[in-house]
């Protein structure tokens, strides 16, 4: 790859799995990048060192989440209507984060480890029978919407099209995915939509329905706490803020957990000297999971917009310009690891991105993403007498998610 030839808006270099080759060359040649846009939007600035991702997502005064935080450029007009607990900063994003921040700590999540252990028994023991699937649709897939679902209080019959409003939305480049391509002229009909798609009305009319039955009770789960909590700062979430928040929770609370477990498998087969070793000591994969997600990256990039005229790594950065931290690419960077292409579960002091770095838009669900893929892999890997692919891994066509669409394998059990 030259410099020359990157281009990161260029999504079937991501659906081969050529991105980290571009992420390598801007590194080393360019790593605050001018990466030109097709109109109507106007270009972005790529950030694609470990330390440079750090300082941008520190510092939110300089570099909002306001102005959104994809690379779509959303219509002034429309960002109010949009707007979520992402694309919100100050004292505003504070209240909205904490009526759910406690819920999401690790303490509070450790009384649902007997039952995430339960669910992933169940999980692996449908699968497992059937010697050659697709590991996404049976194992990635079905077991964090199945966490999610409990979380929410839903009926796990339901789970399949909380999969497939995800699919539809964060798939929105991807014709398999998408009900209208991002870059269709006829998806400006849904542009006051959240990834400009016809499955958030789905999954607006979806919660409210939920929302309606469960206001003024006294119900544990997260729906109903997002209906009767009040934010610290007195203001109540209105219909909008609700219905934001609540497809956040039903795309943040899958996407990311199944492409990190997706892409953990499809590392454990590609080198098998490191499955043994988690093999011959099962004690080393609650620390393994950090590689595991530096690894996998589920997540390419989130923007920010300058708030002022500011210079990073030589580049003259102007006041309203969007600035991408390509989290895929800060963990690949050998500044901060060791040869950084290797996957090694005994790696210590994985300083990885895969959830931000420490800003005031760290992952809310991280603990619990933490949680399930560790669980996952504690009761996988000992079942696992040899694996091996049973055809080509398929990429979602998308320079946002980092995401497998199918994993087919045989296992054979121990």
């Amino acid at each position: 790859m030259r410099l020359q030839d990157v281009d990161l808006t260029d999504l079937d270099y991501f659906a081969a799995n050529q991105g980290y080759g571009m992420f390598d060359v801007l590194r080393e040649q360019a790593p605050v990048f001018w990466n030109p846009e097709a109109a109507p939007n106007h270009g972005f600035w790529a950030v694609t060192r470990h330390e440079d991702i750090q300082k941008i997502d520190r510092d939110s005064d300089t570099f909002t989440s306001e102005k959104f935080v994809n690379l779509e450029e959303v219509d002034d007009d429309l960002m109010e209507i949009r707007r979520s607990l992402l694309e919100t900063d100050g004292t505003r994003h504070r209240a909205m984060r904490k009526l759910l921040q406690r819920d999401f700590g690790a303490q509070s999540l450790k009384v649902y480890e007997d039952f995430l252990r339960g669910l992933t028994k169940v999980t692996l023991d449908a699968a497992l029978t059937k010697g050659t699937f697709d590991f996404v649709k049976s194992v990635s897939a079905d077991f964090p919407i199945r966490v999610l679902a409990r979380l929410l209080d839903v009926p796990d019959n339901e789970t399949g099209q909380l999969i497939a409003w995800g699919n539809r939305m964060i798939g929105n480049t991807d014709p398999e995915y998408a009900d209208v391509l991002l870059d269709d002229a006829e998806s400006d009909r849904y542009k006051h939509l959240p990834f400009r798609s016809p499955a958030a009305l789905e999954v607006f009319a979806y919660g409210n329905e939920l929302r309606r039955k469960r206001y003024g009770g006294k119900g544990d789960d997260l729906v109903s706490k997002l209906v009767n909590r009040i934010p610290e700062d007195g203001i109540p979430l209105n219909d909008r803020d609700f219905n934001n928040y609540f497809l956040l929770l039903v795309v943040a609370g899958n996407e990311t957990t199944r492409h990190a477990i997706s892409h953990t498998a499809l590392a454990l087969i590609q080198h098998p000297d490191q499955l043994e070793i988690l093999k011959r000591s099962p004690e080393l994969i609650p620390d393994a999971v950090e590689e595991f997600l530096r690894w996998a990256s589920p997540v390419y990039h989130f923007r920010r917009t300058a708030t002022r005229d500011v210079e990073l790594d030589g580049a003259e950065i102007r006041s309203g310009d969007k600035v991408t931290m390509w989290f895929a690419s800060g963990n690949r960077d050998s500044a901060v690891f060791e040869d950084p292409y290797r996957f090694d579960v005994t790696r210590t002091k994985v300083d990885h991105v895969a959830f931000g770095k420490g800003g005031p838009h760290f992952c809310l669900g991280n603990a619990l993403a933490r949680m399930e893929i560790r669980v996952m892999f504690e009761e996988l890997i000992p079942r696992i007498g040899a694996i091996e692919l049973a055809g080509e891994p398929v990429r979602v066509r998308s320079n946002f998610v980092n995401g497998l669409k199918r994993l087919p394998v045989t296992i054979k059990a121990a």
